[in-house]
C-alpha cells in the first residue's frame, strides 16, 4: 500500500471550535477526522485536500499548491464549501448531517455528525454469501427515503456504494460522503472533474455527463444490492459497454433470493439509463413486493428499524 500522501492534522490540534482527536479515513480529495466540538460532542470533520493538487508535509498545517495548480485547487474549494452549504439545508435521518462549513488554514472544512456503527461493505464483508433477502429489502428501502430527498433538493450523490451506506448500531442506513455530490440538477451549475468508483459508477459518469440523473444513482443502488447478493462490484459499467460480461444474478441466484428482487437489481444495472428505473419512487415501490404481484405485508414495514436492528445484533 502507498504511503499517505498528505500528512493529517496533528492529534489534539485546535481547529476553529473544534479539537482534533485522531484520522479517520483517507480519500483521494479529502482526510476526515474525529474530533470533539466545544461541548465535548463527537463530530466528523471533512478537509477538503486533493493529493493531487495540494502536499501537507509533517509538521505544516496549510497545504502548499503549486503555482499551476492554484486555479483547480480555488475552484475545487469553492465547490466543496458550496457543497456543505447544500448539504446543510437536508435534515433527513437516512442523510448524513452536516452541522458546520468554514474555511481555514489555507482550505475548507464540513463537520458532519458523528455516526456508531459500521459500513454495508464491512457487513458484506463479514456476512459473504449470506446477506438475507430481507435484510437487503429493509436497508435498502431506508436508504432510498434519504437519496428521495437528496434528489428533491436537485442533488445527485454520484458516489453510492456499500462503503458510502453506514449501519448505525441501531440498524438504520444514513448516506455518507457526498465527495462527488455537486447540483448537476441545475443546468446553470459548472461541474467539477468527473469522479467515480469503478463497479458502481454508472456508464454516464464515464462518459456522457449531460445523461446524469436520478438514474445515475439509481444505478449505483443496484451495484451496492448486486454486492450485497453476490459479495463483489459488477463488472465497470464503462467496460459493460464495450463487451458485457455481467452474470445475470437470475441466472446465477436464484436459489437464494426471489426472482422479482433479482429482476430489480438487473433493472437497475440496465446500461441504458432509460430502461432504469427514473425515480427513487419507483425503486420504492418495486422493492416493497416480494413476487411480480404481491405487496410485502405492511406490518413487515411498520418498523423496519427493529428489525434491522435485529440483523445487525446476530453478526
Amino acid at each position: 500500500m502507498p504511503a499517505q500522501a498528505n500528512c493529517p492534522l496533528p492529534q489534539g490540534f485546535q481547529l476553529d471550535q473544534y479539537r482534533i482527536e485522531r484520522q479517520l479515513s483517507l480519500g483521494g480529495f479529502s482526510i476526515v477526522y474525529l474530533a470533539m466540538d466545544k461541548d465535548g460532542t463527537p463530530v466528523a470533520i471533512k478537509e477538503y485536500l486533493p493529493n493531487s493538487l495540494a502536499l501537507r508535509k509533517e509538521g505544516e498545517i496549510e497545504p502548499q499548491v503549486d503555482l499551476d495548480n492554484q486555479p483547480a485547487f480555488r475552484y475545487g474549494m469553492k465547490c466543496f464549501f458550496e457543497e456543505g452549504r447544500a448539504l446543510a439545508k437536508l435534515m433527513h435521518p437516512n442523510v448524513v448531517r452536516v452541522l458546520n462549513f468554514f474555511r481555514a488554514n489555507g482550505t475548507v472544512y464540513m463537520v458532519m455528525q458523528f455516526e456508531r456503527g459500521r459500513t454495508l461493505h464491512e457487513y458484506i464483508h463479514t456476512h459473504r454469501g449470506e446477506v438475507r433477502e430481507r435484510f437487503i429489502r429493509a436497508v435498502f428501502t431506508r436508504m432510498l427515503n434519504g437519496l428521495r430527498e437528496v434528489h428533491a433538493h436537485k442533488l445527485l450523490h454520484l458516489d453510492i456504494k456499500p462503503s458510502n451506506i453506514y449501519l448505525r448500531n441501531d440498524g438504520t442506513p444514513v448516506l455518507l460522503d457526498f465527495g462527488a455530490a455537486r447540483q448537476t440538477l441545475v443546468a446553470d451549475q459548472p461541474m467539477l472533474k468527473p469522479m467515480y468508483t469503478p463497479g458502481f459508477a454508472s456508464p454516464e459518469q464515464f462518459a456522457d455527463r449531460e445523461a446524469l440523473g436520478p438514474w445515475s444513482d439509481i444505478y449505483s443502488v443496484g451495484a451496492s444490492m448486486y454486492a450485497c447478493i453476490t459479495g463483489s462490484a459488477p463488472p465497470r459499467s464503462d467496460e459493460r459497454v464495450r463487451q458485457d460480461s455481467l452474470d445475470p444474478v437470475t441466472r446465477t441466484h436464484s436459489a437464494r433470493y426471489s426472482e422479482q428482487l433479482l429482476q430489480t437489481v438487473e433493472w437497475c444495472l440496465k446500461l441504458d439509463p432509460l430502461e432504469r428505473p427514473q425515480s427513487v419512487y419507483s425503486l420504492q415501490k418495486a422493492l416493497a413486493r416480494k413476487d411480480a404481484g404481491e405487496p410485502m405485508p405492511a406490518t413487515w414495514f411498520t418498523d423496519l428499524g427493529t428489525r434491522l436492528k435485529s440483523f445487525i445484533g446476530r453478526s
